[in-house]
């Protein structure tokens, strides 16, 4: 819950209080946001130390979210999500989630919207569903590895997106990851997730950058234009290049 910190030592933002009290209008611009992080399958947190150090560098206050990713489907860890959110105190909450995070983050909003205000970034999330996923699930083995967690979401089957809020996907065109070991993943892609699949039409922005699925989490480009979203709900960037890499760089 943000890089090795005793419950003593966490930022202000998480409070105790199950209800956290409503803000004024003042405190919008007094106190700063909260960024909550949300993993990715077989992972833990600790993986986004660096973009937790990035984003608090930007000014907000990160909150890591953990939750067993095989274990439960993606109901369950949106709920469990929902209840983390209790004690996060900050009057805006933001959202960042990597792969089957962002997944979660989208069931959560379905099932408990919050009232707060905040914005949404993606990282290598196959809002399309994954065919890496649907491969693996064909065999007792590859099901095995994935658990529950293509229970209503790595297969597809999400709730529609409400776009209610401003969503923003930052996708990678690195091919490095366990796609290599799967001929047929579409290209471009992160070597985990095809671009195509992490589009989402109700999206309020997309970008594509030089990094694998992994990269993603230590890329500064990454970094930086998340923490452009979260501020202003769009990803400020160049033209892009001709071609089927579809890269889009910063200004």
């Amino acid at each position: 819950m943000g890089e090795g910190k005793t419950p003593g030592d966490l930022p202000p933002v998480l409070a105790g209080a199950s209800h956290p009290p409503s803000p004024s209008p003042a405190q919008y611009e007094a106190s700063p946001a909260a960024v909550v992080l949300v993993h990715g399958l077989w992972m833990t947190g600790l993986e986004m130390a660096l973009l937790r150090r990035r984003l608090r560098r930007c000014g907000f206050l990160p909150c890591q979210f953990s939750y067993p990713t095989v274990r439960a489907p993606v109901v369950e860890n949106a709920a469990r999500l929902h209840g983390f959110l209790q004690r996060v105190s900050a009057p805006v909450v933001h959202f960042v989630g990597h792969s089957l995070g962002g997944l979660v983050i989208r069931r959560f909003f379905h099932d408990h919207p919050p009232r707060r205000p905040g914005r949404i970034v993606t990282l290598g999330t196959p809002h399309q569903g994954s065919m890496v996923a649907r491969r693996l699930a064909r065999h007792g083995w590859g099901r095995r590895l994935l658990g529950r967690s293509i229970e209503g979401g790595l297969l597809g089957d999400l709730p529609p997106w409400s776009g209610t809020r401003e969503l923003g996907v930052i996708a990678g065109n690195r091919n490095l990851g366990v796609g290599l070991l799967m001929p047929g993943l579409a290209r471009p892609n992160d070597g985990t997730v095809a671009v195509a699949e992490t589009r989402l039409p109700e999206a309020a922005d997309h970008v594509v950058l030089p990094a694998s699925h992994m990269g993603l989490l230590i890329s500064s480009a990454v970094a930086q234009l998340t923490c452009v979203f979260l501020r202003t709900g769009r990803f400020l960037r160049g033209p892009a290049e001709s071609g089927p890499s579809e890269r889009k760089f910063i200004r």
